[in-house]
């Protein structure tokens, strides 16, 4: 004999003496439990289906121990915004050894499981956003940034020359790493100093030899 029932929010299908993980149950271990809400049962080539519950139908357990899952990691990522957050997050569970199966007649003395109180999942932080350090400057007069590279920079916190000027060409690589096409960051900094110490002349004289952003 077997049945399908509902334990704690699932479905689960049972037959006696059978070992079942559920989401957490609020009974101590060693004690019985009951479930009513049983959907189905099969008995050889009889099947009697509820509608939508068997009335009178009951399988009764043990609770055997509280666990918890296999740890499930989240990770979320936002291309170009510099945004990774990894979780973990352990499933609270409950085993139980499955002790009868009654198709009609059950009492209703044994105590009905209820599922344990979920543990909120703590939300992921967000990754704090860089301050800008100023008002903000036309990234795209340095050699080498376009548009896409403009708008990667400034959602990173990088938003005026003296900002690029300050940022390592290896940590500026890193940050564009999403974005299309061979970008040499070498020059970058110096070009950005040059823009904001307002030497226009000798920035253009000195991007007149370069060839997107490299000497």
């Amino acid at each position: 004999m077997y049945a399908i029932v509902e334990i704690a929010g699932q479905q689960f299908k049972v037959a006696k003496d059978q070992k079942v993980f559920v989401n957490r149950l609020a009974t101590e271990e060693g004690k019985s439990v009951s479930f009513d809400n049983v959907l189905l049962i099969g008995d050889g080539d009889k099947v009697t289906i509820g509608a939508p519950a068997i009335d009178g139908a009951q399988v009764g357990a043990k609770v055997v121990k509280h666990l918890k899952g296999d740890k499930v990691i989240v990770f979320k990522k936002k291309r170009r915004k510099g945004y990774r957050v990894k979780n973990g997050h352990r499933q609270a569970l409950t085993e139980i050894t499955i002790e009868s199966i009654v198709a009609s007649g059950a009492t209703k003395s044994a105590p009905k499981a209820k599922a344990a109180p979920k543990a909120k999942a703590a939300a992921p932080k967000a990754a704090p956003k860089a301050k800008a350090s100023g008002k903000a400057d036309d990234l795209k007069k340095v050699e080498g940034i376009g548009p896409k590279i403009a708008e990667t920079l400034n959602a990173a916190g990088i938003v005026t020359f003296a900002d690029l000027a300050k940022t390592d060409a290896a940590k500026i690589s890193e940050i564009i790493a999403d974005v299309r096409g061979n970008h040499v960051t070498d020059t970058w900094p110096a070009q950005a100093q040059l823009a904001a110490d307002g030497k226009w002349d000798e920035l253009k004289k000195w991007q007149d030899e370069l060839d997107g952003g490299k000497a």
